[in-house]
């Protein structure tokens, strides 16, 4: 089996090559790469969802890798829900060049030290991810082919590869990914995932989105909590 969590990095772009310096500085470079040269991020999100993004996760998110970056958002989000807290308004989001990001703690239920680390769990985000960008519809088999070929020039291929195109190919099985996720942290994990795969700007998207939180059974305060945190930690690529 491949490395579930080299490949969720590569996801959400926190392996950027060529880039040297501080987390602040790589956090601005990366932006900067990703408008000149979407490929050279390794952000397959990007590939996935071409340029419909627009966006991708400021600041340490690229240092600290894909799963810390999820695990740490949605600790973030259940941490503040608990605590009763109101979710953030995007006034008060943080800006790229204050990223504030950090892995969740060890005994925390959330990221690599709890079952939601396992490889297993991680395949399962990536899955997620993968429905959430194909919840408008928009990938038919032309368009799956470019992104394999879009993959591939990201320098992922053999298992993983084949692993994306399946999901890309197979229907979304959402009682699966529901059933995959059995605590409560790993629930909030997998609607982490789903939503910073996209902006949910068409309905169809933001349809979905509702669906997923319903089936995991995620309380409507908690998804504005994810929903509120994931916002403010993303950062615009290009207008």
């Amino acid at each position: 089996m491949f490395d579930a969590k080299k490949l969720l990095d590569q996801f959400l772009g926190s392996q950027v090559p060529g880039l040297g310096g501080s987390v602040r500085d790589r956090a601005g470079e990366a932006v900067q790469t990703a408008k000149n040269n979407p490929l050279a991020t390794g952000a397959i999100a990007a590939a996935l969802l071409g340029t419909k993004t627009g966006r991708g996760i400021a600041g340490n998110a690229l240092a600290i890798g894909g799963l810390a970056a999820i695990a740490g958002l949605g600790y973030q989000a259940y941490k503040n829900y608990q605590a009763g807290q109101a979710p953030a308004a995007p006034s008060d989001a943080p800006s790229a060049n204050n990223p504030v990001l950090l892995p969740p703690p060890a005994e925390s239920g959330f990221g690599p030290a709890s079952p939601a680390g396992s490889n297993e769990f991680v395949l399962v985000l990536i899955s997620a991810m993968i429905a959430a960008a194909k919840a408008d519809g928009h990938i038919d088999d032309a368009e799956r082919a470019l992104i394999m070929d879009k993959i591939k020039a990201a320098d992922v291929s053999g298992e993983a590869a084949a692993f994306i195109e399946r999901e890309l190919a197979s229907p979304t099985d959402i009682d699966a990914l529901v059933a995959a996720a059995t605590t409560e942290e790993q629930r909030v994990e997998l609607y982490t995932a789903s939503r910073l795969t996209i902006e949910p700007d068409s309905r169809a998207e933001r349809g979905y989105l509702d669906l997923l939180a319903g089936r995991l059974g995620l309380a409507d305060q908690l998804v504005d909590h994810i929903e509120a945190t994931v916002s403010s930690a993303k950062v615009t690529l290009s207008q």
